[in-house]
């Protein structure tokens, strides 16, 4: 079964998350959405890769919303055997001094050119282990430190060993975020000094060669996206036999720090947007961090008539999406109107089958869907709640929204309830409506059929994020803050519109979110020249969408952080 993939030099691809199908819940959000659209572009490009991530069989958490509008959290369980192949290969960990063992399940990703990328699912869930450890893989982000700890170990070295176990010939490992960088402790323990060589002073493990084969990418500048580990749980919990005095030196002396400890292990580092880079550099000086900006992958993303619009006047562009810069002069204003039309109407059913209430095709739609958290700022559309009914008295629109906060997150669950406080306030004036349980179907759904995509980060917290490009990839132009790749894409007025500037503050973003709806946005949506609106959704297509995808980011990781 894998044989066709063990035998040529292959790229390690680690990631916590990885959304793969809908069907599938190995993911909690965009980290794990990116990682599936690498995997996805890896295939479509063929490129040398095999992704390593866990099996979560109770994934993330299935969302529910009660009429209070209060996030409820339910297992979200899938069953590897219906969707993977087994593996036959089985790895030991030391845990607290005894034996975990891990095996993998095979999941294929095929390319639409026929190629295809393995991912190795990774699983604790044996009759080997105990009740405890079988749980290890059971819950993505779930539990204690404890628990994340140890699914950390889970990931970075069994999944190390995993590959060495199946027969992998891997020539660079790339860790994506944190969470797996016990991956360079396990190449350490590769390439250790004999210990009747040693000298007094000398390091034990060959660093510089365990740099050379790692990537690290960095995703967020968030506190709380960098976990850190108390030594006296990690001494309890992890292996005595490696060196915890070279650990301290790499991982930092107050708590274990596995930001720092990819950093130090890792010869190309990066983060997800020029303006990313910038700040991580600022974070962790010392360490030069590159920018490779975020893409999506198109073909993905794509709503089924804009991949059907493509196809028949830009052939290739699936592959080559470089090529969607065609569509200003080859596509008709015409039809990208009445693509857009039947993508949105595929969004009205979709919501309807999920709250029964009814989206009017001719008003405008204004999405925002991502994590519930607070630095997204997701009640910024509704900070006077007066002035936005005035707006609307105007120029009617209509309001979706979507997201999940996480379990352990009370300011976004409380944001949430607050987002349906104000629906309810709005009601009979602006039809207002929150999809629960965002997933990867009904994003696919908002990106493809709202008219503009609404973003308001408080800078400089969004790293990169993906959506935007997900909608432009579907020629819904974005209204959003100065942050992340938008810093890269926005032309104002051409590929969509900027609240505020670079260095403006919360309240002025606010002030400028409104004028921009009342002054700019939904006139130009209301002109009776449709022509103005058409030639937005076209440049966020040619400009943006034929820049900001995966298959150009692969390309990227490939020439300047694989093969360098």
């Amino acid at each position: 079964m894998l044989e066709a993939f063990i035998h040529s030099p292959r790229v390690a691809y680690f990631s916590m998350e990885i959304a793969l199908r809908n069907e599938i819940p190995t993911y909690a959000g965009g980290l794990g959405v990116l990682a599936g659209d690498m995997v996805r572009s890896a295939a479509d490009l063929m490129l040398p890769m095999v992704a390593i991530s866990l099996v979560s069989r109770a994934g993330y958490f299935k969302q529910r919303i009660d009429e209070q509008g209060n996030q409820l959290e339910l297992p979200d369980y899938w069953l590897p055997e219906l969707w993977a192949k087994p593996l036959d290969a089985k790895v030991a960990v030391t845990i607290e001094g005894r034996s975990v063992w891990i095996s993998a399940w095979l999941f294929l990703v095929e390319g639409l050119s026929g190629g295809k990328q393995p991912v190795l699912l990774l699983d604790t869930d044996l009759n080997e282990n105990s009740a405890e450890d079988r749980e290890l893989t059971h819950y993505l982000y779930g539990g204690d430190a404890t628990y994340r700890l140890k699914q950390e170990i889970v990931l970075g070295i069994g999944g190390v060993r995993l590959l060495q176990a199946l027969g992998f010939s891997i020539f660079h490992y790339h860790m994506n975020e944190g969470h797996s960088a016990f991956l360079g402790v396990e190449l350490l323990r590769r390439h250790a000094y004999p210990l009747n060589e040693l000298r007094a002073g000398e390091p034990h493990y060959d660093i510089p060669r365990v740099r050379e084969m790692c990537s690290f990418t960095t995703h967020t500048p968030v506190e709380a996206g960098h976990d850190r580990f108390d030594y006296a749980l990690v001494n309890r919990i992890f292996d005595n036999t490696f060196d915890m005095l070279t650990i301290r030196s790499l991982a930092g002396d107050d708590a274990l720090n596995m930001t720092r400890l990819a950093l130090n292990l890792s010869e190309y580092v990066n983060g997800v947007a020029k303006s990313h880079a910038e700040v991580s550099n600022k974070m962790f000086p010392g360490y030069q961090v590159h920018a490779i900006t975020n893409g999506v992958h198109p073909f993905t993303w794509a709503a089924e008539s804009f991949r059907e619009l493509y196809t028949e006047h830009i052939p290739g562009w699936h592959h080559e999406p470089e090529l969607l810069t065609r569509a200003e002069c080859c596509i008709s204003d015409e039809a990208i109107r009445v693509a857009h039309q039947q993508a949105k109407i595929k969004l009205i059913e979709q919501i309807v089958d999920l709250t029964g209430v009814k989206f009017d095709l001719n008003i405008p739609i204004l999405a925002f869907a991502r994590r519930m958290t607070a630095y997204k700022r997701p009640d910024m559309l509704f900070s006077d709640i007066e002035r936005l009914k005035a707006i609307a008295q105007k120029y009617p629109f209509q309001i979706l929204m979507s997201g999940k906060a996480h379990p352990s997150d009370a300011g976004g669950k409380s944001l949430i309830a607050e987002l349906h406080s104000n629906a309810k306030r709005l009601q009979g004036i602006i039809p207002s409506v929150y999809l629960p349980d965002y997933n990867l179907a009904i994003a696919h759904g908002i990106v493809s059929g709202s008219d503009v995509w609404l973003n308001t980060p408080l800078r400089p917290y969004e790293a990169s994020g993906t959506s935007g490009m997900k909608a432009a990839l579907n020629g819904v132009p974005s209204l959003s803050v100065l942050d992340g790749w938008w810093v890269e894409g926005c032309m104002e007025g051409i590929t969509g519109w900027a609240i505020g500037s670079m260095f403006s503050t919360n309240g002025s973003d606010t002030i400028d979110l409104y004028t921009k709806l009342e002054q700019v946005v939904l006139p130009l949506y209301y002109h009776q020249d449709v022509s103005g609106w058409t030639k937005v959704m076209k440049n966020a297509i040619s400009k943006n969408a034929s820049y900001f995808n995966s298959h150009r980011m692969m390309r990227r990781y490939l020439i300047e952080a694989y093969t360098r």
